[in-house]
């Protein structure tokens, strides 16, 4: 039988698992970097989003993430940028690899890749390449790849943190540890979320409209919400963050509009809730996406021992399956691929992927 979203999904608990039982891996020794720039588009750019703020935090750098093709034909390059990463499951994406290409012409910066396959264009465009460890994912709507790109970006910053010294070995291992924590309660988290499709299928499946809302480190998450229920629901959906908004979106909302509250604990909780109450009063169809417990029958909650920074790498795995059941539900075919010349007529990739 040929794999689905769901297949890869249910391996992501022990692909990472192995990824953590390999740190470092193939990590590089980046001690003195402090001014990254990553290249990235579509689930890529959303994974580093999700991963960004872990690792400015332990790591003590700053962080820049741009899109490759806007950035290489409008943005200034920064003086100060001392790394540059370009980030590509497929390592074929064009725009990743010609600005990659073209900084490396222009400036005497290392350059980085993550990548799942070492024998791709960004592999061997860069100067150090690093294996996001997954193998092949022969699924067009990537979830394994997603969560391990995030995961290998967050481990990046861990190993970097340390060879700085701005942490110790004990320090480390706490880290390691918490990392773990998440990683565990990945199949407590499908479980959960198939409880809550399962309740509320025909209102999800019948939706014109989604959006997702989320602040701080969930960015990443309610962005990647947007591109997989694009993809594979193919109704319009948007992942905003909260204060954006505030400011001129919430005028759509009527009482149709299906909206995902992101709720984790951060300096904008409260106002997140008080929006929530507030668009309440408005749609009946308003759910939530919980870091710690809840008894509210529309919140899905994630139960689990993990900061805000941390919680991206498993707070989008209900988007992720969600997005697989009620595509399905709608009856699309998932596993028949649609606009399969769309990369190469574009030249958004250097070629086809190699899908089942």
């Amino acid at each position: 039988m040929k794999p689905t979203m769901m297949t890869y999904i249910h391996e992501e608990q022990a692909t990472l698992s192995a990824m953590l039982d390999r740190y470092p891996h193939d990590l590089p020794n980046i001690d003195g970097k402090k001014n990254w720039l990553v290249l990235a588009t579509g689930s890529s750019i959303n994974a580093i989003k999700s991963a960004k703020y872990y690792v400015e935090k332990l790591a003590d750098v700053r962080i820049t993430v741009e899109e490759p093709f806007h950035f290489q034909h409008y943005e200034k390059f920064d003086a100060n940028t001392d790394l540059v990463l370009g980030v590509s499951q497929s390592g074929e994406s064009t725009s990743t690899i010609n600005a990659i290409q073209h900084i490396r012409k222009s400036y005497a910066v290392p350059t980085y890749g993550l990548t799942s396959k070492l024998t791709s264009e960004l592999a061997k465009t860069v100067d150090h390449a690093m294996d996001i460890e997954i193998g092949e994912e022969r699924v067009g709507y990537v979830t394994k790849g997603y969560v391990a790109t995030i995961f290998k970006f967050m481990l990046l910053g861990l190993y970097t943190a340390r060879q700085s010294g701005k942490i110790n070995e004990a320090q480390e291992a706490g880290e390691l540890a918490k990392l773990s924590t998440a990683l565990k309660a990945i199949p407590q988290i499908i479980s959960a979320t198939e409880n809550f499709f399962s309740k509320w299928q025909d209102e999800l499946i019948a939706s014109p409209r989604f959006t997702a809302i989320g602040y701080g480190p969930a960015v990443g998450v309610i962005k990647e919400m947007e591109t997989k229920f694009a993809e594979t629901i193919r109704v319009p959906s948007q992942g905003v963050e909260l204060e954006a908004f505030m400011h001129g979106p919430y005028f759509e909302v009527n009482g149709n509009h299906r909206i995902f509250f992101i709720d984790t604990p951060g300096v904008a909780r409260e106002r997140l809730l008080l929006l929530k109450a507030y668009e309440q009063k408005y749609t009946d169809y308003v759910y939530t996406i919980k870091l710690g417990e809840s008894d509210d029958s529309r919140t899905l909650a994630i139960n689990v021992d993990v900061n805000e920074f941390i919680a991206p790498l498993i707070m989008v795995i209900p988007f992720q399956i969600l997005a697989h059941h009620i595509a399905e539900g709608k009856g699309n075919n998932l596993p028949q691929r649609i606009f399969t010349d769309f990369g190469v007529s574009v030249k958004s990739k250097t070629k086809p992927g190699d899908y089942a």
